[in-house]
């Protein structure tokens, strides 16, 4: 009886669990909202793990393509393949050499990150107990899209990839004079040319913000949700105790929500990764084409 009081006097509240599993394992304490000095190494881990798998996934099934009957992992790359080929060609007028591939690569990438939502919350905590790492390991997160931090470092890629297009589609003096020319256009009278240069300059800055951080928070704020979602769904279950009406009609909700969330989170993890790859092709595309 006394360790079990001693057990139910340490367990977590649900908020400590909800925020335990939600704080990073990171390389130092965070001064401040922004500070570079720290790194999330679990986001750092997973994101770069994940898209070594991709790549390894996509390999082999380029290694293994035949050009009879193909098999159901080369039916399934071929769909993708296809997939993002139709939509960089409907979006993309130019060159796509780079930039269909670039596309195929941040859909398998986001997706993949995405579907580590479908992990269970404790599977890597458990590991740690089991080998004694637990004190070492106290923070752990699966998920780098749940991180804003990993969806605002692929959104800047997102970024650097417009301006790098900008320039070379345009030209260094063709997109310079863009920026000071639209989208309101200019005047012959200096006394206006100049203030409509500061402004336009302005809204194009503003525009390159909005993009990048948009990109970043829409993914972000779904997959962080779907993870809460998730947490709060298993917390039902953690109430049981015993067979009485409150924690079979709980056990129950636990269940029915559970799978009902699985099933709809199913399509939330593709529809991000889709919308992610679509929007990339987008801004890229817009930096084909002047104002």
């Amino acid at each position: 009886m006394a360790s079990e009081s001693l057990t139910t006097e340490h367990a977590p509240t649900a908020s400590e669990y909800i925020v335990h599993h939600l704080t990073h394992l990171t390389s130092g304490v965070q001064k401040g909202p922004f500070d570079l000095s720290v790194v999330n190494v679990d986001t750092l881990i997973w994101s770069i793990g994940i898209g070594v798998l991709g790549s390894l996934l996509m390999f082999l099934g380029a290694r293994r393509a035949t050009s009879g009957v193909p098999g159901r992992f080369q039916a399934m790359v071929e769909i993708v393949v296809e997939m993002v080929e139709d939509q960089s060609k409907s979006i993309v007028h130019g060159n796509r050499a780079f930039i269909a591939p670039l596309a195929l690569t941040v859909f398998v990438w986001v997706l993949l990150m995405n579907s580590l939502d479908f992990l269970p919350v404790d599977l890597f905590h458990k590991i740690f107990d089991v080998v004694g790492m637990e004190h070492e390991v106290e923070y752990f997160r699966i998920v780098p899209t749940a991180d804003l931090n990993g969806t605002l470092g692929i959104s800047l890629g997102v970024l650097l990839l417009m301006l790098f297009y900008n320039v070379k589609i345009k030209g260094a003096m063709g997109w310079t004079h863009e920026l000071f020319t639209a989208p309101f256009g200019t005047s012959k009278n200096p006394l206006f040319a100049i203030p409509l240069g500061v402004v336009n300059f302005a809204m194009q800055l503003i525009e390159f913000v909005a993009k990048t951080v948009s990109l970043a928070m829409r993914l972000f704020g779904n997959m962080y949700a779907g993870e809460l979602l998730f947490m709060l769904i298993a917390l039902l279950g953690a109430t049981w105790t015993g067979f009485n009406t409150q924690s079979v009609l709980l056990g129950g909700a636990h269940i029915v929500a559970g799978s009902a969330w699985a099933i709809f989170h199913i399509l939330i993890v593709v529809l991000q990764a889709f919308i992610f790859m679509m929007l990339t092709l987008v801004y890229i595309g817009q930096a084909h084409e002047g104002h």
